[in-house]
């Protein structure tokens, strides 16, 4: 019982995913804004997996998270994709602490290009509107987010890590 758990361990955690990403906890939250909870999870998973994996799991994780929002106009899907195939091209590090920091750094780089192609989608939309400006404080949004992406990355992606590199070693035994 216990094997199995851990060889579907990925597939739990995905689930979760999309829990966390409507549960909304306030109480992680920074200026109103949550972390891009989507690459905590897609950023270890690219890592071990490969582009193509990360493409493929990004426009699944994208089509999950379109589906959930209630707002059918603007898309999370090429921002997950975009993310997904750049985190499969990125290497595993053995210096530990060198790791944990750079988590940090890429899930705050994925979160600022997810954010940003997201505004630029609400920028076209509504180009030709004459308050152009009142999009303006969504840079502060952003920001926020990358802040708090960056912040709980090493925290969240070092334990996913852990356990997808620990579930790939026992279906690797098994078969």
């Amino acid at each position: 019982m216990n094997k199995f758990f851990t060889k579907k361990s990925s597939f739990f955690t995905f689930i979760f995913v999309p829990i966390v990403f409507l549960w909304h906890p306030n109480w992680l939250g920074f200026l109103g804004v949550q972390p891009y909870w989507p690459l905590f999870w897609l950023l270890p998973w690219s890592m071990i997996n490969g582009s193509i994996n990360g493409l493929i799991l990004g426009l699944f994780l994208g089509l999950i998270l379109d589906s959930l929002t209630l707002d059918s106009n603007f898309t999370q899907i090429p921002g997950l994709i975009l993310c997904g195939i750049l985190f499969g091209r990125i290497k595993l590090n053995r210096d530990i602490l060198v790791g944990h920091f750079r988590y940090g750094l890429i899930c705050s780089f994925g979160s600022f290009l997810c954010g940003i192609l997201y505004f630029l989608q609400i920028l076209f939309k509504n180009f030709s509107d004459s308050t152009f400006l009142l999009f303006m404080p969504s840079i502060k949004n952003i920001l926020a987010e990358v802040f708090l992406t960056g912040l709980f990355a090493p925290l969240i992606c070092s334990q996913l890590m852990r356990i997808f590199k620990s579930s790939m070693k026992i279906t690797k035994i098994n078969f």
